[in-house]
């Protein structure tokens, strides 16, 4: 089909990739418990964003150059894991700050809700594309489902990427109702936000060091 070949083996394939935890799933649920379902949103679109643009990237051939170039791998993932880490930074602080104020009434954030939006939209983003395991995983992953044969790769590359983002629409509005659940309970209880905060933080801390750690 549109020179795509083994399609159910690369939907299951899809499947697995798409369902195992990472730093994009993790912060859009993070931002849904916090802020509702149509922020939840906002922080996915930064991550369909960033996805389309390692696709993209990756069908021009820019993983083969990270795989190839040392220097410049290390670059990209020095600098994925520093942002990681500025990141679970931040919310160990937020968490901190809840914990101190858990017996104090709850107070309305006074940030304006469209800069709010475009700063999650934002994170997302960078998240997604500081993400050279990705990059390189796009590659060897969709590179085996193309014909070789086929006179328009691009539109193979195309349909691949098309399955890759549905499935990802799925799961993470699954996340983002699933965060909205959660996020009564954090309104009641603050030390139970605090505590998911810091849980978060402590996993995007895991997540900078295992893309430190992480090899072309």
């Amino acid at each position: 089909m549109l020179g795509v070949i083994d399609l159910p083996t690369y939907l299951a394939g899809l499947v697995l990739i798409v369902l195992l935890p990472g730093p994009n799933s993790l912060y859009v649920l993070s931002v849904a418990a916090r802020k509702g379902v149509r922020t939840g949103y906002t922080a996915a679109a930064g991550v369909w964003c960033g996805d389309t643009v390692l696709m993209t990237l990756s069908a021009a051939g820019v993983a083969s150059l990270l795989q190839a170039n040392a220097v410049l791998f290390g670059i990209v993932k020095y600098a994925g894991a520093g942002y990681l880490t500025w990141l679970a930074i931040g919310m160990l602080r937020a968490a901190w700050a809840m914990w101190r104020a858990r017996r104090e009434p709850v107070a309305r954030s006074t940030e304006p809700e469209a800069e709010a939006g475009e700063r999650h939209f934002r994170r997302a983003l960078v998240i997604s594309l500081f993400n050279p395991k990705a990059i390189l995983f796009f590659v060897a992953f969709f590179v085996q489902f193309v014909d070789p044969g086929y006179a328009y790769p691009a539109l193979s590359f195309v349909v691949l990427g098309a399955f890759a983002q549905l499935a990802s629409v799925l799961y993470l509005t699954a996340l983002i109702f699933s965060g909205t659940r959660l996020a009564a309970a954090f309104r009641r209880r603050k030390r139970l936000s605090a505590g998911a905060t810091t849980a978060a933080g402590a996993l995007f801390l895991g997540f900078a060091v295992k893309l430190t750690l992480a090899s072309a």
